[in-house]
């Protein structure tokens, strides 16, 4: 079933100003020329998740997923190898046709409810089904079957965590890791590294598997995964091409598994150093390539266990200046703590959670412990003593808020923002708690300070929103602040443009250079600046085929397109004319611009 565009529901407000928070310059550059030349195959959206595939190497399309709620989104990935910080740009040209072409969307129904009504027979053929067009799923399917009748066994026998029933067959899981390692063999080592991400991510949802039993309480049958997963990935890895880091930092992942896991199974000391044994055989083969270190803290998981002396002391209310360690803490010292947190959490020992997180300076997770235990006076006193970032203000802020203590919320985010750390997010935060519950004066103070740190037009617009009559006043100031302050220009443009203030908007993006800035203003500017666009599209258009980037003659052409309306609006149409005729004279011998130049004379 495909609705139509009226029968969608909206999707969450999405900007180009939002694309360039997450993403560099360069993944924006590339993602934009990708959506451009229509690099983007197809965008599915089922429920509150975007499926996008866009163009990658000659062999497949990459998949982009990006989900989202009310408030923006949640996450995107893409199947592409890119590591290097921010959103790649497939992940950038899949949103910007959400953007500029939404009418494009596909709408699906999630696969939940397409799922639904299907009974038990319909299941059964379905996924016999899917194995015959895909038999390298069996292995996964079998991994899933043992992690769902162990369940189901110790669910029925009424076994606890510290009881092991069900012990699951770890053959399946090493044949499910062993297949996807070997899927790109049949590839040449130039087409395998555009691949390598799917790889790692394949492995990743075997992973998962194990995650699911450690947050059942079930750590015995989490390691025997986790040691699945070890032992074919130590041996395979080192086929996968690691240049961007992305196959050995799959073991980071690995190693905060194996920390829980450790923690979470009810182990004896035997027990114990046999699992650091083996962790230190894995360590042994890894070392040569920089990688002795990344099962350091499920190392001392194992050894410690919960019987170490100084945790022993710290659970039981004993805080001193060393923590839980006898001497100088390690550096794992904070992931190791973060892993027993999260253990004891889950185990509801919930004192000891409280002692363990103080003594381990882990105060976000200790102040909002205490408030979500409902110890909210406690909370708000130990919060204004200890709280040290804006980070730490807006956690804590949050779980009051939802323990219904909406006062105390407001109070620890002001006093948040006189912290270190980055304050847009939260003065952002109190902006829109304040105006759900008509403060408005709060909400104006805390959305004064969002724009001064990060402005946006979203933020520009909330003041206005809440100053009333002293919106004129507030205009002019913080119209002044932009075009003073060293802000992104992206927001700059944005706001210029609201405000019909084409000169400003010019400055701000010539003083940037970036190309799909000046074209947003130049766009703008046509009717009233029509020099100053002709001047810039020229420009630009020429700098394009001066270097001979075949590949962006396109773009070229578009800036000449923008330069004729600007002849034309100035009543230069003569003037155009000739340009075009000696710019297709001093460039005849590029064949293929000769050919786009001629549709400008339609």
């Amino acid at each position: 079933m495909i609705q139509s565009a009226d029968e969608r529901s909206p999707l969450p407000q999405l900007t180009e100003a939002t694309i360039h928070e997450y993403t560099s310059p360069q993944s924006y550059a590339r993602g934009l020329d990708y959506f451009e030349r229509g690099a983007v195959l197809s965008v599915i959206r089922r429920g509150d998740e975007l499926l996008a595939e866009v163009e990658g190497s000659q062999y497949m399309p990459y998949r982009v997923r990006i989900s989202f709620d009310e408030a923006g989104i949640r996450d995107a990935m893409c199947s592409c190898p890119y590591d290097w910080g921010g959103w790649c740009k497939h992940i950038v040209a899949a949103l910007l046709t959400c953007i500029h072409t939404p009418e494009t969307i596909e709408e699906r129904p999630p696969l939940e409810a397409l799922l639904a009504d299907l009974n038990r027979d319909q299941l059964r053929a379905l996924v016999l089904k899917l194995i015959e067009q895909r038999p390298d799923l069996v292995d996964a399917v079998e991994a899933y079957v043992e992690s769902f009748q162990a369940q189901a066994e110790e669910s029925t026998s009424g076994s606890t965590p510290r009881q092991r029933q069900a012990p699951l067959d770890p053959a399946a899981f090493r044949r499910q890791v062993r297949s996807i390692l070997h899927s790109l063999d049949h590839m040449r080592p130039s087409e395998a590294y555009w691949h390598i991400g799917e790889v790692v991510d394949g492995v990743r949802r075997v992973l998962d598997q194990a995650w699911t039993f450690i947050e059942a309480g079930d750590g015995r049958n989490a390691l025997i995964i986790l040691e699945a997963i070890t032992e074919e990935y130590v041996k395979g890895w080192l086929m996968l091409d690691d240049s961007d880091g992305y196959a050995s930092g799959f073991f980071e992942d690995l190693g905060s598994a194996w920390t829980e896991a450790l923690l979470t199974a009810d182990l004896n000391p035997r027990e114990r150093e046999m699992w650091a044994n083996r962790l230190t055989e894995w360590l042994g083969e890894l070392s040569d390539y920089g990688l002795e270190d990344v099962f350091a803290a499920a190392q001392a998981a194992a050894l410690q266990g919960w019987d170490y002396p100084p945790l022993q002391r710290v659970l039981q209310g004993e805080i001193t200046q060393q923590g839980a360690w006898e001497g100088e803490a390690p550096w794992y010292a904070d992931e190791l703590a973060v892993a027993r947190l999260n253990v004891l959490a889950r185990q509801e020992r919930y004192q000891e959670y409280l002692y363990l997180a103080l003594a381990e300076g882990q105060m976000e997770r200790y102040l909002t412990m205490l408030a979500r235990l409902g110890r909210v006076r406690e909370a708000v006193k130990e919060g204004l003593q200890y709280m040290a970032t804006t980070e730490e203000a807006r956690a804590l802020a949050q779980a009051l808020r939802e323990q219904g203590a909406i006062e105390d919320a407001l109070h620890i985010a002001e006093h948040g923002l006189t912290l270190a750390g980055d304050r847009a997010p939260l003065a952002r935060w109190l902006r829109d708690l304040a105006i759900n519950i008509g403060e408005t004066e709060r909400a104006l103070r805390a959305a004064l300070i969002a724009f001064r740190e990060a402005p946006s037009l979203a933020d520009y617009q909330a003041v206005r929103d809440l100053a009333g009559e002293r919106w004129p006043q507030l205009r002019a100031e913080l119209l002044d602040l932009l075009r003073q302050g060293s802000y992104s220009s992206g927001a700059q443009v944005e706001i210029f443009l609201h405000e019909g203030l084409i000169d400003d908007a010019i400055a701000a993006a010539e003083e940037n250079g970036y190309y799909r800035l000046v074209e947003r203003v130049v766009d703008a500017a046509v009717e009233s600046r029509p020099e100053w666009v002709i001047r810039t599209c020229q420009r630009e258009a020429e700098a394009i085929i001066e270097e001979g980037r075949s590949q962006h003659y396109h773009r070229a052409v578009r800036w000449l397109e923008k330069a004729r309306a600007a002849y034309r609006v100035a009543g230069r149409e003569e003037e155009w004319w000739a340009y075009l005729e000696e710019l297709t004279r001093r460039h005849q011998r590029k064949y293929k611009l000769m050919g786009m130049l001629e549709s400008l004379r339609r």
